[in-house]
């Protein structure tokens, strides 16, 4: 579908991009992997027509339908949630307003006998029978469908978008492009808003529901479930795997491997071919073998080893200041904003040296409580720090405080104090600002430049408290390695919040799992927690309102109806989950069916009739209809026994 031939990409006489080439393909599922500042993001941008490129071509037919969904972009909060995600659907409003202009002049005309009357007839029958097929019909079950998978309850859908915070406008912004169905879409880090189960639902909808699909991700977990095929981008140059991340990861190894085997046995030829026409150049008897060996030293095409970016990133957090015992006590601590609780009676005893994940939902309080701990906001309840606590604190939006207008080395140099100023420069290399980078504006820096910039600001002081909230946010994979073996290797107390799995596990030893105004404590890793609650895969986190576990209780206060009642409505609870999951199978099952049969109608095979491929496809479109209704009424079911 797409054909990039030799582009280009030049900034101040650096090569970003040098002549690389690659086809998408109809289905394709492509990973775009490569340090932080490699270009993914700017590839990205070329693709979807935002930026021209130095040099080279894009190719895309007209019939190609593109759609992007950038890491930061500009929202408008004129509309409710509902209102903007059906701006996906103008199609078929424009085709509705046709219709109903079609009709009016119907019953207003009266010359009942006349072609163009007959004429009139056919054009608004068609347009209906098109309004029908392009599901204009249903698109409003398919519309609350995604915002609910996205993690939108049904009360939020006349809300007005200005009361969401910018990360769940990102997820409406996300809706309306998943919703109008384009034929290659491209999403930068669309994970980094998503709490873990829309990021599970994101999953199958791009497995079972989406055309060409090219992404960048950091999220291990998250590529390698929606991707099988992987294209790095380093130094300028691209290497294009038909793979999944985790054989990609393999094969670059052995490839690398290869190379250097097949190069040093060439150097050791060469060597020794350089060597003899050397010993024997002066030598009559061996000019012939001479000149031979002379003439096959240039014919000899020599192998050249991958260039690899060296530039590492060492990262190690100062020895932590002894605290006392029990850095963070919590009683009782309640939080709402007027109305609306978000948790309350949370009870927990965080000990020196935990390393513990606040996980959960966005929208149940994880952040919140963070704030309180911080005394950022007001609660109820008492939440004491231990002696001698010193905090780290790395917020959600702490690379978007930076200021814009400071240089990398002026950002530093603004909070550096003491020595550690003769340092700065040493310290920026190790984070990857070596050299002339550490020049460069913060305006112009990547994501994960910014994250990078912003986490060592956090490193210059020494703590005994980590507070890290979404810190692998706009990281690449090698530095979220890195930060995880320096948290490893951290003896202060940490606390974590994140929906990053990969990040989480073998780090944590403990979790909080935030849901349903409650806050648990289970010992142990992310997927010791995962077991210990029979969950297969962080999907099934918060779904349901569990019986609590013989867990340590962080919230004994809202236990305040019977066990027996609970146990009903918790098997109510999953009769409806599962009716709901059985209805979203067959809905992905008839839309692939209709995807096919879409095709088939574009060239019908030899010896099928048209009317018949028609019949079909309007017996699977009313299907669909009264199927998605079903889902509906499941989901309104599922809702009403939740509350």
């Amino acid at each position: 579908m797409i054909s990039i031939e030799g582009l280009k990409v030049e900034f101040g006489g650096f090569t970003l991009f040098d002549e690389i080439a690659f086809v998408v393909n109809r289905k394709d599922r492509i990973a775009l992997v490569g340090k932080n500042g490699a270009g993914k993001s700017t590839l990205l941008r070329i693709l979807a027509g935002l930026q021209s490129p130095t040099a080279g071509t894009v190719s895309i037919p007209k019939e190609v339908s593109i759609g992007y969904l950038p890491q930061q972009m500009q929202l408008t909060d004129t509309r409710t949630v509902k209102e903007e995600a059906e701006q996906a659907f103008g199609h078929i409003h424009e085709l509705e307003r046709e219709i109903e202009r079609l009709n009016r002049e119907l019953t207003e005309r009266t010359d009942y006998e006349s072609e163009s009357y007959h004429h009139l007839i056919d054009k608004a029958s068609q347009r209906a029978e098109l309004f029908r097929m392009m599901g204009g019909n249903n698109y409003m079950a398919e519309l609350e469908r995604t915002l609910t998978g996205l993690g939108f309850s049904r009360n939020d859908f006349d809300r007005p978008t200005s009361e969401f915070s910018g990360g769940w406008r990102m997820r409406i912004e996300l809706a309306k492009l998943l919703l109008s169905h384009p034929d290659v879409l491209l999403l930068d880090e669309p994970t980094n808003h998503l709490d873990i189960e829309s990021i599970q639902w994101l999953e199958t909808f791009i497995a079972t529901r989406a055309n060409a699909v090219i992404l960048v991700s950091h999220d291990r977990a998250f590529i390698d479930t929606t991707t099988f095929r992987t294209i790095e981008i380093e130094l300028g140059k691209i290497y294009d795997y038909k793979v999944k991340y985790s054989e990609y990861v393999i094969l670059r190894k052995e490839r690398r491997e290869q190379q250097l085997r097949a190069y040093e046995n060439q150097q050791k030829k060469l060597s020794d071919t350089e060597a003899f026409i050397e010993r024997f150049r002066y030598k009559a008897t061996k000019a012939v073998q001479v000149q031979s060996r002379i003439r096959q030293l240039e014919k000899t095409e020599r192998i050249e080893v991958d260039e690899i970016d060296r530039a590492s990133l060492n990262l190690k957090f100062p020895p932590a200041p002894r605290s006392g015992s029990y850095p963070v006590i919590a009683e009782d601590v309640s939080k709402r904003y007027g109305r609306h609780l978000v948790f309350e009676q949370v009870t927990f005893t965080i000990n020196r040296g935990d390393k513990v994940a606040f996980v959960g939902r966005n929208g149940e309080g994880k952040s919140t409580l963070v704030k309180c701990i911080m005394g950022e906001i007001d609660y109820e309840g008492k939440l004491q720090l231990g002696h001698q606590v010193k905090i780290g604190y790395f917020a959600q939006n702490e690379a978007e405080l930076l200021d814009e207008r400071l240089t990398v080395l002026d950002t530093i140099d603004a909070v550096a104090q003491g020595d550690i100023r003769f340092r700065i420069r040493d310290i920026l290399g190790a984070f990857m600002f070596g050299g002339e980078a550490v020049e460069k504006k913060v305006r112009v820096l990547s994501g994960g430049e910014r994250s990078r910039l912003a986490m060592i600001r956090l490193l210059l002081r020494p703590v005994n408290l980590l507070i890290l909230d979404e810190p692998t946010n706009h990281l690449d994979m090698r530095s979220k390695d890195v930060l995880k073996a320096a948290l490893k290797e951290f003896d202060g107390t940490l606390i974590a919040v994140s929906h990053d799995r990969e990040f989480l596990d073998g780090l944590v030893n403990k979790v909080y799992e935030f849901g349903n105004q409650r806050v648990t404590g289970h010992s142990g890793g992310i997927y010791e927690f995962l077991e210990r609650k029979k969950m297969d895969s962080l999907r099934d986190l918060e779904r349901s309102s569990p019986i609590p576990a013989p867990e340590e209780e962080i919230s004994p206060g809202a236990n305040k109806r019977s066990y027996e009642a609970r146990k009903e409505q918790s098997k109510a609870i999953r009769k409806a989950e599962k009716a709901v999951s059985e209805t979203e199978n067959q809905i992905t099952e008839l839309e692939n069916r209709i995807s096919a049969l879409e095709i088939r109608l574009a060239t019908p095979p030899e010896g099928v009739s048209a009317d018949t491929l028609y019949n079909e496809y309007a017996n699977l479109k009313k299907r669909l209809s009264e199927t998605l209704e079903q889902w509906t009424e499941f989901t309104l079911e599922l809702e009403k026994i939740r509350e």
